[in-house]
């Protein structure tokens, strides 16, 4: 199989180091190779492939942006990019690798005792264990502060009880970091999924992010240690602090999604025979590859700065809003229009176009809608927030 050569107008690999293009190239092959035969079926049958997670461990994406013990880390354009290329397979696989590292294995990196650290991060690293994280309610998504899921405190330990909505991995997981109040303050619990009282629901009824397992979460009189409680996360900014880690590699995920649709577009206008030629020889066709190639670039120019800030120690949140904010917009548009241009084989599963459009949709919304990025970086233009 020829190796993929992806869409790089403004030779991007040129600002890149030679260990950030390895990185990027074994898994850019591991997805070309292994990944796509899997992941039509996956997503007409809507399940995650898991004899996959021992390989994404063995490849060192499974937390790899984590300095911890032994753990080989990788650097943050590096993680970007692992990012992209994962999604350039399907937002699934890229939202699994994002959860595991981002959302699970960071909080409890940051937050948790050594105790905790050494029980769950390595077995989260080796993929023998599955995380998930616990933060959006059936009522309570753009608004977290007003969660409703209770924790109170019972001699030594907890007693967590509430529900948490669209909870990607959550069937799959063996630990859960949890959000919930407790004495009307924001605190996150490390949740062991075979705790009496927990249980998971999966959330099938999905035209989207179907290569992917969400489900609902139910805490009913769940009786938890002293030391599940993350002591060093108070307030809502301990649940930010994840998303925003989880937001920065969706931004870098979404053009991952978009270069596979100007592939697929491009590589189909070539071959399309209409009224005896090309279909790409038409001036409509090639004015929609022009704009989307221009929106791949300058979301591939846009994340590497977000990347080097990073590195840098620089980043703020506002910036990765901005980034997620831009990057799953411009990558819908352009799945939207490659939709189009498919014509009506664009609908069928022969071609990955219109899995990355449905999928898109709901990457555009978790993780801060399209409209509260909007908000967060207006608050920062004007030093007004318009939350409420």
């Amino acid at each position: 199989m020829a190796k993929y050569q992806a869409p790089d107008f403004f030779d991007v690999d040129g600002l890149l180091t030679e260990e950030e293009r390895m990185v990027r190239d074994a898994v850019r092959d591991w997805v070309s190779d292994r990944w796509m035969p899997l992941v039509e079926e996956a997503y007409r049958k809507g399940h995650f492939p898991t004899e996959v997670i021992p390989e994404l461990a063995e490849l060192g994406v499974l937390g790899g942006n984590l300095d911890y013990g032994d753990f080989p880390r990788l650097g943050p354009v590096a993680y970007g990019l692992v990012m992209q290329e994962l999604e350039r397979g399907d937002s699934g696989l890229r939202s699994f690798v994002s959860v595991q590292g981002a959302l699970v294995m960071y909080p409890i990196w940051r937050y948790a005792s050594e105790e905790v650290k050494a029980r769950w991060l390595p077995a989260l690293h080796s993929g023998e264990a599955v995380g998930c994280f616990g933060l959006t309610e059936p009522d309570h998504g753009s608004d977290p502060g007003g969660m409703e899921t209770k924790a109170v405190k019972d001699g030594d330990g907890y007693v967590l009880n509430g529900a948490k909505m669209w909870i990607t991995n959550g069937n799959l997981s063996q630990v859960a970091v949890v959000w919930a109040k407790l004495d009307g303050e924001i605190r996150g619990f490390v949740v062991p999924t075979d705790t009496p009282g927990f249980s998971a629901v999966e959330q099938r009824a999905k035209h989207s992010l179907r290569a992917s397992v969400t489900s609902e979460l139910v805490l009913q009189d769940v009786r938890l240690p002293a030391d599940a409680l993350m002591a060093g996360a108070k307030g809502l900014g301990g649940p930010l602090s994840c998303l925003n880690q989880a937001r920065y590699g969706i931004a870098w995920g979404a053009i991952g999604a978009a270069m596979a649709v100007f592939d697929e577009v491009r590589d189909y206008g070539l071959s399309r025979i209409q009224f005896d030629k090309p279909i790409a020889s038409f001036q409509l066709y090639q004015a929609k590859l022009v704009e989307m190639l221009t929106e791949i670039t300058k979301g591939q120019l846009l994340n590497l700065q977000l990347g080097r800030l990073k590195e840098a120690g620089t980043l703020t949140p506002q910036q990765v809003s901005m980034a997620k904010r831009n990057c799953c917009y411009e990558a819908l548009e352009i799945a939207r229009a490659g939709r189009d241009m498919l014509g009506a084989n664009g609908v069928t599963n022969e071609y990955q176009t219109m899995r990355h459009m449905c999928n898109l949709e709901s990457v555009k919304t978790y993780e801060g809608t399209h409209d509260i990025h909007t908000l967060i970086i207006g608050r920062e233009i004007t030093g007004i927030g318009a939350f409420s």
